[in-house]
């Protein structure tokens, strides 16, 4: 292992820390830092210290915002009978880039995964099927990833939110099984969204 001053190597190991970051790419990037300029680093430090300070869950939906309530559940123009529900703000912000769906969202924030101890209680669930209950919710549309736990947190949810009379319907696939809604590209979602089946 390269052996470097304390400071540098405690940089290169939180770097390191981040998801898909090797350690080869994570002394890049320390080094990048230390090689900038001391207000490029600070602004750095400074844009990660107040997203942590201003990013919450929406009470709503569970979206990252930095306001009270999100812009799409406060905007009146969004169909808000027409839930899509997703397992990560990234995917949300996939499909907002198609700028054709017009309803509103449902962050799970994880899927249901036994191998990793990842159970119903342990995502946004409960928190959806609070919203349904209201009665002014027609339809949800699943939007999980087409893997093996995005189809059973689909079809949990599908079981649970039977009861309450709401349509559930499932993303129409061009995508392959496997793939994320986050590196899908606009039109295939757009077509995933339009065809979507009854679940």
């Amino acid at each position: 292992m390269d052996s470097y001053a304390p400071a540098v190597e405690r940089l290169i190991e939180q770097f390191h820390k981040l998801p898909g970051v090797g350690r080869k790419s994570a002394v890049r990037m320390a080094f990048y830092i230390l090689g900038a300029k001391e207000e490029t680093a600070a602004a750095f430090a400074e844009a990660v210290v107040e997203a942590k300070r201003v990013i919450h869950r929406c009470p709503v939906c569970g979206d990252l915002t930095d306001k009270e309530i999100c812009r799409i559940c406060a905007d009146p123009e969004r169909d808000h009978g027409v839930i899509c529900v997703v397992s990560d703000p990234k995917d949300a912000a996939a499909i907002e880039r198609t700028r054709d769906y017009r309803g509103v969202y449902h962050v799970l924030h994880g899927v249901i995964n036994p191998i990793n101890r990842v159970g119903p209680e342990d995502i946004a669930i409960r928190e959806l099927l609070d919203r349904l209950k209201d009665g002014t919710v027609r339809e949800i549309i699943l939007a999980t990833d087409p893997d093996a736990a995005g189809e059973t947190t689909a079809m949990y949810v599908a079981h649970a939110a039977r009861p309450t009379g709401v349509r559930v319907s499932r993303l129409a696939y061009g995508m392959s099984m496997g793939s994320h809604l986050e590196f899908t590209d606009e039109l295939t979602l757009n077509k995933a969204l339009s065809d979507r089946k009854e679940f």
